[in-house]
């Protein structure tokens, strides 16, 4: 090997050393983890509560409007989820799940499926659904993940006060989502 050749090739090896150093001093620190509210009272958080927005995500694709769940408890512990909307052509779709709170009887973590029952056994057909904010009335919550890929924001009401709707995107601010990401969603005033 000539001269010019290992002074190339010591070129090329302090490029990339100096290349892998600069990436590491701009690659963002992690974040910090997902943060859940500290205690969820199922039998209140059952009932409808309609998307006001959410993390665009590949099984809501079809759904143009009117999007809501409906939770109802079982006597086994879990919980039915019946969500529901309607697609760019008009046509309402649903989709039937069900929903158990992992670790206490007041666990904000609950992992969801809407798989059929016979492969329930997967894990990888369950979904974190974790209730990130809440307000005391049970009116306004957000739901996510432990990567932060999913965001719902629901409410009570199809409607929700741009007031109340900023307050709960600065708290989901302050727990690193970026809520730029978020899609309104359509709501009829009146549901059939």
């Amino acid at each position: 090997m000539t001269l010019k050749h290992l002074w190339f090739a010591a070129s090329l090896a302090l490029t990339a050393l100096l290349s892998q150093h600069a990436a590491a001093q701009t690659s963002p620190a992690p974040l910090p983890a997902v943060t859940t509210i500290a205690a969820l009272d199922v039998p209140r958080y059952m009932g409808t509560w309609y998307e006001i927005a959410k993390f665009p995500n590949r099984f809501q694709a079809k759904c143009a409007a009117n999007t809501r769940a409906q939770y109802l408890a079982q006597t086994d512990g879990s919980v039915q989820v019946l969500n529901s909307c309607t697609t760019a052509e008009g046509n309402p779709t649903k989709a039937l799940g069900r929903a158990q709170q992992i670790g206490a009887a007041n666990s904000p973590k609950l992992k969801v499926r809407f798989a059929p029952e016979w492969l329930s056994w997967l894990p990888l057909v369950w979904g974190d659904y974790w209730v990130i904010d809440l307000d005391a009335d049970y009116q306004l919550a957000a739901v996510s993940d432990a990567k932060r890929e999913y965001l719902w924001v629901l409410s009570r009401t199809p409607q929700l006060s741009p007031q109340a709707y900023e307050a709960l995107l600065e708290r989901l601010k302050g727990q690193h989502f970026d809520v730029q990401k978020l899609d309104r969603t359509p709501q009829a005033t009146t549901q059939r």
